[in-house]
């Protein structure tokens, strides 16, 4: 029988509030067994960047990452936060190490190629957008990260990979998330929660209440048409359906003070 291993993917408005941040960093350090933290920052980085007066850019809730925008989310994701994380959890009594995909090469990606949307995808249609230096994830490494945890290490990773060829590449959080949990059940029964300001995904953006319980293939297929689901709900679902789809035990997306897996939406295949 597999051990259990829970993956907490935090996002960048949690991580701006100390309260809240206090709270998960509490309740995180209460789950028990083997677990990871994977972490956003996209409006740290924004607000770095306002002032540094770089303009932000996001298509269908992914950033557009140019050459500038590069060195601001390195900088913020793989220190600025990402230290600030470690460092609270060594108080906390949680030895944590701070990677990047390119820390022991755990997460290798490609820069992604110029996407067309059509005709009928939202308010980009027709058009070609270029990210930028934006990854998509060929490979993790879920041995080393298990290695890691084995010693009793907790990994705490920011959404950068490496393109193998000296690059740095900024990756959806969310997609670091789920392609950490996809390479570590190989070696675990693996849960991995998605925590945010909602309770979960909401039928009516307006109803804190509205919360969809579960979510198959069908029917995140049926919310993006009728626009219930839409931008960086999007992705977030579509990696939670490929990490359910790769092995993953269970998927929950949920309110940041929520992390026990009780409440939530809950993605299945």
């Amino acid at each position: 029988m597999q051990e259990s291993l829970t993956i907490i993917k935090v996002g960048g408005a949690v991580v701006e509030d100390e309260q809240q941040l206090s709270q998960l960093l509490n309740d995180f350090v209460a789950i028990n067994g083997r677990k990871v933290l994977v972490h956003g920052g996209g409006r740290r980085a924004t607000k770095v960047a306002a002032n540094l007066g770089i303009e932000s850019k996001m298509v269908n809730g992914r950033r557009i990452t140019d050459a500038q925008m590069l060195e601001v989310v390195t900088m913020v994701y793989g220190g600025l936060v990402n230290k600030n994380l470690v460092a609270k959890l060594q108080a906390n009594g949680i030895n944590a190490i701070g990677l990047t995909g390119a820390d022991a090469n755990i997460m290798l990606s490609h820069k992604r190629l110029p996407v067309h949307y059509a005709a009928t995808e939202s308010q980009h249609a027709g058009q070609t957008i270029d990210y930028g230096f934006v990854g998509d994830v060929d490979k993790a490494d879920g041995k080393i990260l298990a290695d890691f945890i084995e010693n009793g290490i907790t990994p705490v990773i920011a959404p950068l990979t490496h393109d193998g060829k000296g690059n740095i590449l900024n990756t959806n959080a969310d997609t670091i998330a789920a392609e950490t949990a996809k390479a570590l059940a190989n070696y675990y029964s693996t849960t991995l929660i998605y925590c945010f300001e909602k309770k979960g995904v909401l039928s009516n953006p307006d109803d804190d209440d509205s919360v969809i319980s579960n979510i198959t293939h069908a029917d995140f297929e049926h919310y993006k048409a009728d626009g219930t689901i839409a931008g960086g709900m999007i992705p977030k679902i579509e990696n939670a359906l490929n990490a359910i789809d790769a092995g993953v035990s269970q998927v929950i997306i949920t309110r940041a003070d929520s992390i026990d897996g009780k409440h939530g939406t809950k993605i299945t295949g």
